[in-house]
């Protein structure tokens, strides 16, 4: 199994990055390796949305598509994949860390099946340096419109 859990601390509002990294139109904005988002469900974001998204990871172009199954706005969104070789859990939380800061959470839970599960440990390893990325991406976008 994989699993890979990363947090930081972000100096705007906790509704102001709820918001933000909730809204899938800002993915490619903030993810490194995410280069679209595309609904397939009417927006807005709600139980049963489903997204699909272009990215590369470890050298491979990857589609796929994540259905929601779990947001509470501000507190927590929760997305699978279905349909593919490696279903893939994706958990946004986000909670007060003072009067002007959040912390946020991103955690990728999933399960390879055939020859991949010998490279989940690297799987592993990659996938918390490129959400440490992102998430650090993520607090200085949004960290610098605060500013302005």
């Amino acid at each position: 199994m994989v699993d890979v859990q990363t947090k930081i601390i972000i100096e705007c509002p906790c509704d102001q990055v709820s918001a933000y990294a909730a809204d899938p139109d800002n993915a490619p904005e903030w993810y490194v390796n995410i280069h679209s988002a595309e609904w397939q469900t009417r927006k807005p974001l709600a139980v049963g949305s489903r997204i699909a998204f272009k990215a590369r990871f470890l050298g491979q172009q990857l589609a796929y598509v994540y259905q929601i199954v779990e947001y509470k706005p501000g507190r927590l969104l929760v997305m699978k994949t279905a349909d593919v070789p490696f279903p893939m859990e994706t958990t946004y939380t986000w909670e007060s860390a003072g009067s002007c800061a959040t912390r946020m959470t991103l955690r990728n839970r999933g399960n390879p099946a055939g020859f991949s599960i010998w490279f989940a440990p690297v799987m592993s390893f990659m996938m918390r340096r490129a959400n440490e990325k992102d998430l650090k991406r993520l607090k200085k976008l949004l960290e610098s419109q605060a500013s302005k």
